[in-house]
C-alpha cells in the first residue's frame, strides 16, 4: 500500500511539475502567468539566438560543401540588410547606447522574416535533390526561430522600458521599413539559384552572429556583472 501511494504522490508531483513549467510568460499582473525577471529574459533570447545562429552556421557548411566543394564562388556577397548600419567590433558596439543597439537588433530580426519564407519556398520547389529538401525544413524551422526571437527581444525591450534602463522611443521594427526586404527583390526576379541560396545561408549567418553578439553586449550594458 505505501509504494501504491507513493507512486501516486509522484505522479501528482510529476504533473504538477510539468504543468508549472509551461506556464506561459503574458502580460504584466495578468492572473496564472509568470513574470520573469529582466535577467531571464536577457538569459532566454541569447540562448535562442545562440540556436539560431549554430543552425544557420552549419547550414551554411553543409550546402557549400555539397553544392561548391571546391569553393569557387565568383564575386563578392552582397547582403540584403546591406543598408542597416551595424557596428562592426565589439568596442563600437559597446559605445552605441542602449536604445540603439536594441534598434539595430530589432532592424536585423524583422530584415531576415521575408527572405527566409522565399528560400524555403525556392528550396522545397526542388523535391528531386534530397538535399534541398532536407535544408528547405530547416530554413522553415529558422524563421519560426526568428519569429519567436523577434518577440522575445520586443518582450525585452519593453521590460527594460518599464524598469527605465530604456527610452520609450524604442519600438517594433517591421520589415516593410527596411528596403530591400525581400530575398527576390534584391537578387533577381523568378525562382532563385543555388548561388542564391548560398548567399542568403551565408548572410543569414553572419546576420545571426551579429545578433548573438549585439545581445550579449547589450546584457552587460544593462546589467554588469552578470557573465560579463
Amino acid at each position: 500500500m505505501k509504494q501504491v501511494w507513493f507512486a501516486v504522490l509522484m505522479l501528482v508531483y510529476l504533473n504538477f511539475s510539468m504543468r508549472a513549467g509551461t506556464v506561459p510568460i503574458c502580460g504584466y499582473g495578468q492572473a496564472e502567468c509568470q513574470v520573469p525577471s529582466l535577467a531571464d529574459l536577457f538569459d532566454r533570447v541569447i540562448q535562442q539566438s545562440s540556436r539560431m545562429h549554430g543552425i544557420s552556421s552549419d547550414l551554411h557548411s553543409q550546402f557549400e560543401q555539397y553544392f561548391f566543394p571546391n569553393k569557387n564562388l565568383i564575386g563578392k556577397r552582397k547582403c540584403h540588410t546591406y543598408g542597416i548600419l551595424t557596428p562592426d567590433d565589439k568596442e563600437n558596439a559597446q559605445r552605441l547606447g542602449r536604445e540603439e543597439l536594441t534598434e539595430v537588433i530589432l532592424m536585423l530580426l524583422g530584415a531576415w522574416s521575408d527572405p527566409l519564407s522565399q528560400l524555403y519556398w525556392s528550396m522545397s520547389q526542388d523535391q528531386n535533390q534530397d538535399f534541398n529538401h532536407y535544408t528547405s525544413n530547416k530554413a522553415l524551422e529558422i524563421t519560426d526561430m526568428v519569429h519567436e526571437l523577434r518577440d522575445g527581444v520586443t518582450k525585452m525591450a519593453e521590460k527594460m522600458k518599464l524598469e527605465g534602463v530604456l527610452g520609450n522611443t524604442v519600438g517594433y521594427v517591421s520589415p516593410e521599413s527596411l528596403v530591400p526586404s525581400s530575398a527576390f527583390s534584391f537578387y533577381k526576379q523568378g525562382e532563385l539559384d543555388s548561388v542564391d541560396h548560398h548567399d542568403l545561408l551565408y548572410c543569414l549567418r553572419r546576420d545571426s552572429n551579429k545578433v548573438k553578439n549585439y545581445l550579449r553586449i547589450l546584457k552587460c550594458t544593462t546589467l554588469p556583472g552578470l557573465d560579463c
